[in-house]
């Protein structure tokens, strides 16, 4: 009975112990993060060419003749209500709305590669913009 009551106290307190402990972020060598950097840019640089490229539409328009290097598309301020479309909306969204309206392209899936490219391509334009979702 001693020894069943003695491993009981060492599991609360052991319990105490690690649920006192702080979480801690993973840790990541020099080389693992290179290597996701440069995925992340070879994303980004792909973006850049889907952004310059006009066929994501149909009538010869690209991304980059409203906005040269991604200027004025504000990333940092989405979620926001969109005008154009409504309601409130992702960046993805208005991503969309422009290929559909502007450029009279089909829309991308949302969880397509060429989204995820566009997407990291206009924020990388924009890196270092504080955070303001919802600001127009």
């Amino acid at each position: 009975m001693i020894g069943k009551r003695l491993g009981m106290a060492w599991l609360v307190i052991a319990g105490a112990v690690f649920a006192a402990a702080p979480a801690s972020a993973d840790e990541f060598t020099e080389e693992e993060l290179e290597k996701w950097k440069e995925q992340f840019m070879s994303v980004v640089e792909k973006g850049e060419k889907l952004f310059h490229n006009p066929q994501l539409g149909t009538n010869g328009v690209s991304c980059d003749m409203c906005h040269p290097d991604a200027a004025n598309t504000h990333p940092e301020t989405y979620p926001k209500f969109q005008k154009q479309i409504g309601e409130v909306a992702a960046l993805r969204d208005m991503i969309n709305w422009c290929i559909e309206n502007p450029l009279k392209g089909d829309p991308l899936p949302a969880d397509s590669a060429q989204m995820d490219r566009l997407e990291a391509y206009i924020t990388w334009e924009r890196r270092g913009v504080p955070l303001a979702p919802g600001k127009h």
